[in-house]
């Protein structure tokens, strides 16, 4: 299959037109919308979701991920073979984390075809390689050293809300597991206890919890995390005493 992870957004023609091409391109090929609404422009927090949302999908599943603040620059376009997996896009800082968390890593880079649109490449550039990718897993590049990758600067655990959903329920670039049973965290001044699920905590009240996808999320019982807490992309968070969950 094909997975889409970008921040096309759910209106306009941009997820159509792109899958358009893969229709086209790789005929009778299922096509997964995971995320069509990440928080625009913003490559490390998309960093932060993709490694976690991907282990459920079988080996040689495509990813087609595209944030790419800098299309027609001279930023260049990758494809990464991580576990199994295959992933194309550009090269922002979009792998970074999923390079240090997997295993087996290897890495090509793209040429960009002639007289495609400066503004659209995950429609000219990166979906046809990802046709192809999922026609017959070869890749229409060179090799090059996965460290082009990293981005050192990144922490391994990034303290701040990268993606609200439908629900208000905000989530962040924190693994669940890094933090112990009975931590604590502070946002925005309140003081919020960890709780295994929703219904653990009286409708209305505030509580962290690991998502299904092992990463903290903020949330509300029956109620919107974003609007009782002040929530937004990008609002940061610290450890707090210790609670009892």
């Amino acid at each position: 299959m094909i997975v889409l992870f970008t921040d096309f957004g759910l209106e306009g023609p941009y997820i159509g037109q792109v899958q358009a091409v893969l229709q086209q391109q790789a005929p009778g090929i299922p096509v997964i919308k995971l995320f069509s609404d990440l928080p625009p422009f913003d490559v490390q927090g998309a960093a932060c979701l993709l490694p976690a949302y991907v282990k459920e999908f079988p080996p040689a599943t495509v990813f087609l991920c595209v944030v790419d603040p800098g299309v027609g620059s001279a930023r260049p376009g990758v494809v990464v073979q991580a576990d199994g997996r295959w992933y194309v896009g550009p090269n922002e800082g979009l792998f970074a984390m999923l390079a240090r968390q997997s295993e087996r890593l290897a890495c090509w880079q793209l040429e960009e075809p002639v007289g495609v649109s400066a503004s659209f490449h995950g429609r000219d550039v990166f979906a046809p390689v990802a046709a192809k990718l999922a026609c017959a897993g070869r890749v229409p590049g060179e090799a090059v050293a996965a460290s082009c990758l990293e981005q050192p600067d990144w922490p391994d655990e990034l303290f701040r809300v990268v993606y609200i959903d439908r629900f208000g329920n905000a989530m962040t670039g924190v693994h669940a597991s890094t933090l112990g049973q009975g931590v604590g965290l502070t946002v925005n001044g309140q003081s919020l206890k960890r709780a295994r699920t929703f219904s653990d905590v009286p409708p209305g009240e505030a509580f962290w919890y690991a998502n299904a996808n092992g990463l903290v999320e903020f949330a509300v019982n029956q109620g919107r995390a974003d609007k009782v807490l002040g929530l937004q992309v990008g609002t940061t968070f610290e450890m707090g005493s210790g609670l009892e969950s």
